[in-house]
């Protein structure tokens, strides 16, 4: 702006010394002209936008890059842990990011979705609760047209359950299946018919629960995965297994009365597992003492027989000699337990003809 004013031999601050620039012959400043100042405003403002002086391009590119490295970096994104990417390409599914940092083209030709994939859900059928927080649950109503099912054996049982699962693959999740907690549900409850429907009532109401939630979690994942639906579940829990309202007081009397039957049965197992074992013992020390009495009988013999056969052949021997053995030895046999009194008839004066054995054997002892 100087330099216009001094191009045109005029001074910023007024006219030059020596001239009458008032025309009146005074010399001091003279007010700037306002129409100049807006005009070299203007110029200086044109030489930043396109089509202005060359030398302004430079700012020109330099700002441009600016904004194209700030548009470049928006495509930068953050997945949490709990989290998964899915990446819209002008609005279609394209792919799935991990948790972590991650880059996608800028908008408007990609954007981001990130969906909590560790949360889990959890469905109830049968009845309807109010979870005040975690998997705390009161039940306020029953639904029979979900809970009542046929059972292989004919017969009516009502089940309440609840299905717990998470995403699996949040692209498949968001865009495979319009309503995915109605999904979920549909193919529980259709699952848990299918397996009702091949089980007994006596065991859904005892011990057979877990294995019906292992085979109906099975079935759920299987349709689930049949509609790649990105649904894992987690676990089927069984709430409450019943026969219906109106036949369970009878049901109940069946139950006790079964119980009854059980009771018995048990106590009479108890009392054959008692008698049996002692009555074999028994028999087995019967046959055992006869055993022992005929190898007793049988020895016995052959040791007579042999003692006699030793005898015999003695007396073929010595016959005089066994005699007089033979007739002493059954002597002594025969007169070992009786009293015993020696009189001698031939002794003389002043000796008692006397000899009381046991008398003496007693003072003896």
């Amino acid at each position: 702006m100087v330099d216009d004013f001094r191009s045109r031999g005029g001074s910023p601050w007024g006219s030059p010394p020596g001239g009458g620039g008032n025309g009146s012959g005074r010399r001091g400043p003279t007010p700037p002209n306002i129409d100049e100042i807006i005009k070299n405003l203007q110029d200086k403002i044109n030489k930043f936008l396109p089509g202005g002086a060359s030398k302004g391009g430079k700012p020109i590119i330099f700002g441009i890059s600016i904004l194209l490295v700030i548009y470049a970096l928006s495509g930068l994104y953050r997945v949490l842990p709990d989290e998964q990417g899915v990446v819209l390409r002008f609005g279609k599914f394209v792919s799935t990011t991990q948790p972590g940092l991650n880059y996608h083209i800028p908008f408007p030709i990609e954007s981001v979705i990130t969906p909590k994939v560790t949360k889990v859900n959890r469905i109830d059928i049968g009845f309807r609760s109010e979870r005040d927080s975690g998997f705390s649950s009161g039940v306020v109503a029953d639904v029979p047209e979900e809970s009542l099912m046929l059972t292989g054996d004919e017969n009516i049982v009502n089940i309440d359950f609840s299905v717990f699962w998470v995403i699996k693959d949040a692209g498949k999740f968001l865009f495979k299946i319009q309503d995915p907690e109605g999904t979920v549900k549909a193919a529980a409850e259709t699952a848990m018919r299918e397996v009702i429907a091949k089980s007994n009532i006596q065991p859904i109401l005892t011990e057979g629960r877990s294995l019906i939630e292992q085979e109906t979690e099975t079935i759920i994942q299987q349709i689930l995965d049949e509609y790649q639906s990105g649904i894992q579940v987690t676990q089927v829990q069984t709430q409450k297994a019943d026969p219906p309202d109106q036949v369970i007081d009878a049901f109940r009397d069946v139950q006790a009365a079964r119980a009854d039957m059980e009771r018995s049965k048990n106590e009479a197992e108890a009392y054959a597992n008692d008698v049996i074992p002692r009555a074999r013992g028994e028999a087995a020390k019967i046959l055992q003492a006869a055993e022992a009495y005929k190898k007793e009988v049988v020895a016995k013999a052959e040791g007579e027989a042999s003692r006699f056969l030793s005898i015999f052949n003695e007396y073929r021997k010595a016959k005089e000699v066994t005699q007089e053995r033979m007739y002493l030895e059954t002597m002594e046999k025969v007169l070992a337990d009786i009293d015993k009194v020696i009189i001698d008839k031939d002794s003389g004066s002043g000796v008692v003809p006397y000899l009381p054995l046991p008398e003496l054997k007693k003072k003896t002892n």
